[in-house]
């Protein structure tokens, strides 16, 4: 890959913290918004944060050994090596804190990426360091070449990890396919235990399909299956120890999420549930809980109780960040290119890709985007105020 010239376009671009669409002629500038460290009024103890910092001998083999020139490598010495890729803005629920009440403008279908410029971009990623691929949605099992995309994807050198984020509603019947295919972990969404509080929240029924899921899922071997519930105060936070209670007989893991900003879906600090005030509900409900030593890009905080087969995590995106140990990246499905969840900016690699853009110039828009990630997002008010997409648009 070429070196970024001092006081070339793209050079002077990435000072200037724009973001570069090649869309049209040389691209418009769009500037990255600053980002606050106030999440940190919210933290419940003084714990250091992690820090993730890379030297040449931590990068695999075949990979570039001169860090600073590793497109995944930004200023702070994070090394990203987890890509998320949204597969499709479709949806077949309707999620309250997801999409808005009013539905959104969906992307049309030319303008998303296709299932050879998907495994193309990831494929760079993957060169560069990239180990780890989740396929998001919307609803990654509703795109009819999905399990080509899976069979692609998980034949790439050096690709240890290949995942879904679904829904579950149409997982069961899929799964043995998808699995053959290379698919080899699994997150399932399910809020809520109680079926018709599951059809309040997602706008559709299906909460029987979703267990059913799980359990296939189970069946076939995945251990742990994760199980994601974003957790809303005066909505399900009754149910948390109804969700432990699952993982004394299943090998799943239960994450409990807190609830995060997104354009549409009402935010309010008040149904926020802190990690902190979940812990507590845990602890005085069940007795043996330990503690699981952490991976440093680790975003959840790991626990398990004597007797159970299963394990509790907690994702604490608002209450106690984890971006200094951050190695995560996101591909959307209309080709542009995020590198925090929460950020504004956002660059396009389809437009590029589309005129006949080389490897190297795809690496060096790559490289230029993830040099300007912020340190941490914006703090638990200010992301509530930050223009951002829905999360079905971005992915979850």
């Amino acid at each position: 890959m070429r070196p970024l010239v001092r006081g070339s376009f793209r050079w002077q671009l990435c000072r200037s913290g724009g973001s570069f669409n090649p869309a049209n002629n040389f691209g418009t500038i769009s500037r990255f918004h600053s980002v606050n460290c106030n999440a940190k009024a919210f933290v419940a103890d003084n714990q250091k944060e992690k820090s993730v910092l890379v030297s040449g001998d931590m990068l695999p083999s075949g990979v570039p050994k001169d860090s600073l020139s590793n497109m995944l490598v930004d200023t702070f010495g994070r090394f990203h090596t987890y890509l998320r890729i949204s597969l499709m803005e479709r949806c077949n629920l309707r999620c309250q804190y997801c999409m808005p009440a009013d539905g959104v403008d969906l992307t049309p279908n030319p303008k998303l990426l296709t299932h050879s410029e998907i495994v193309r971009l990831a494929n760079l990623f993957v060169t560069a360091g990239v180990d780890k691929i989740r396929l998001t949605g919307g609803e990654p099992t509703i795109r009819k070449d999905l399990e080509d995309i899976c069979l692609q994807l998980s034949q790439l050198e050096g690709l240890k990890t290949l995942a879904m984020t679904t829904n579950g509603i149409t997982l069961a019947r899929k799964l043995v396919r998808l699995k053959d295919c290379g698919l080899n972990l699994v997150n399932i969404s399910l809020d809520t235990l109680v079926p018709a509080k599951f059809e309040f929240m997602t706008r559709r029924k299906g909460h029987e399909r979703v267990m059913e899921s799980i359990d296939a899922a189970i069946d076939l071997g995945y251990n742990p299956v994760k199980v994601n519930c974003v957790v809303m105060r005066g909505f399900n936070d009754d149910e948390i120890c109804d969700f432990v209670e699952m993982t004394r007989e299943k090998p799943i893991n239960v994450r409990f999420i807190e609830f995060m900003p997104f354009d549409g879906n009402v935010w309010n600090v008040k149904k926020l549930v802190p990690y902190k005030e979940m812990l507590d509900i845990v602890v005085k409900r069940f007795t043996g809980l330990q503690r699981i030593l952490d991976h440093p890009t680790e975003t959840a905080k790991n626990f398990r109780i004597d007797g159970h087969q299963g394990t509790v995590s907690f994702i604490t995106s608002m209450t106690e960040h984890f971006c200094a140990g951050c190695n995560r990246l996101r591909l959307l499905a209309d080709g542009n290119f995020k590198v925090c969840l929460f950020g504004p900016s956002e660059v396009s690699l389809r437009a590029p890709l589309r005129r006949g853009a080389g490897d190297d110039e795809l690496r060096e828009i790559i490289q230029c985007a993830v040099r300007r990630k912020k340190a941490s997002h914006a703090g638990i008010f200010d992301l509530a105020k930050t223009p951002n997409r829905p999360m079905i648009h971005i992915g979850g």
